[in-house]
């Protein structure tokens, strides 16, 4: 059974700091595409960020050079830093993990606000 659980969301001033985890069991983040996905109320959702197994990532324009997507194969953990965050990064943060099918965590709030 894959399960992908999220953590390290909150509330942050803008100009944080946060980094987020997704602890993954019944799959290992080594071999599956792992990917960033948020959701703001009223929109749709959208895909942050994602890592082959290769290792090529790929950002959407909007964070390029804020946030940073890795993963630790020991601790079958995927990551997403995310730095000088905007009030517009407030959102539900999903992992995503994609061998053929694709496997979701149950989200965290993420929120960036004064």
């Amino acid at each position: 059974q894959v399960q992908l659980v999220e953590s390290g969301g909150g509330l942050v001033q803008p100009g944080g700091s946060l980094r987020l985890s997704c602890a993954a069991s019944g799959l290992s983040v080594r071999f599956y595409t792992m990917g960033w996905y948020r959701q703001a109320p009223g929109l749709e959702r959208e895909l942050v960020a994602i890592r082959t197994t290769g290792g090529d990532t790929n950002y959407a324009d909007s964070v390029k050079g804020r946030f940073t997507i890795s993963r630790d194969n020991f601790r079958n953990t995927a990551y997403l830093q995310m730095n000088n965050l905007k009030p517009e990064d407030t959102a539900v943060y999903y992992c995503n993990g994609e061998l053929g099918r694709k496997f979701w965590g149950q989200g965290t709030q993420v929120t960036v606000a004064s």
